[in-house]
């Protein structure tokens, strides 16, 4: 058996991204939580399935970022995760934090709420959907926190940070917008409102312009706008 025979196996984490997190896959802690997630699958049910653990990166390949979207944890019900932050699969309901993100969609910008919660067509467009925590278990919110992903995560916004110029980090709630400090402020936009939930969104989530104001920064940089209604 040769050397390479014996190396980890390289991840699949879509295009341009395994470079500027190479160190990150090879870190003892990233050995650990890796083990922590096969025991914790042998036991439990884990969201989202394993083969869409980074379908975030898959889905907006590095080079390709425009807007972070940032998350908490994936939602811990039967079916709702499936790697990108806020959103869930076709024929899944949407969630109320999502139906108020879509609640404001209709205020900022006219678009009809749709008729699903599939926000792929966003993250195609460059729109990074990227929770904290990439994982959870079933029926148990944040029950994977501190367990290594933040590092993780934290990494990939610190590359985009360093490595791209004009991004706009959308940073809603608390724990989203203590992710500010990973940001260089003077290469990027920083726009901060309340979380979506049904607890906060009426405290400023609502009214916030976000998603327009993203438009207007964008066409601002000579970058096409985000096409934010659903097909």
């Amino acid at each position: 058996m040769t050397q390479e025979d014996n190396a980890p196996r390289r991840p699949d984490i879509g295009p341009g991204w395994y470079e500027p997190l190479a160190e990150e896959f090879q870190a003892p802690y990233f050995a650990e939580l890796r083990s922590f997630l096969m025991a914790e699958r042998q036991q439990h049910t884990v969201h989202p399935p394993a083969r869409q653990i980074f379908a975030a990166f898959n889905a907006t390949p590095f080079d390709a970022v425009r807007v972070v979207i940032l998350g908490q944890d994936p939602y811990h019900g039967p079916g709702q995760a499936h790697g990108l932050s806020f959103s869930v699969p076709p024929g899944v309901p949407p969630p109320p934090s999502l139906m108020n993100m879509f609640a404001e969609l209709e205020r900022d910008l006219r678009i009809p709420r749709p008729g699903h919660g599939d926000l792929t067509s966003w993250a195609q467009q460059g729109v990074l959907l990227l929770n904290a925590s990439l994982t959870v278990r079933s029926a148990a919110a944040g029950s994977h926190q501190g367990r290594g992903w933040e590092r993780f995560t934290d990494a990939a916004i610190r590359a985009l940070s360093d490595r791209h110029n004009g991004l706009i980090f959308l940073l809603w709630g608390r724990f989203a917008q203590q992710k500010a400090a990973l940001i260089d402020s003077d290469r990027h936009y920083i726009l901060q409102a309340p979380h979506p939930s049904p607890l906060s969104a009426h405290k400023g989530f609502i009214g916030c312009g976000h998603f327009s104001r993203t438009n207007e920064l964008l066409e601002a940089q000579g970058k096409p706008p985000i096409n934010w209604a659903l097909p």
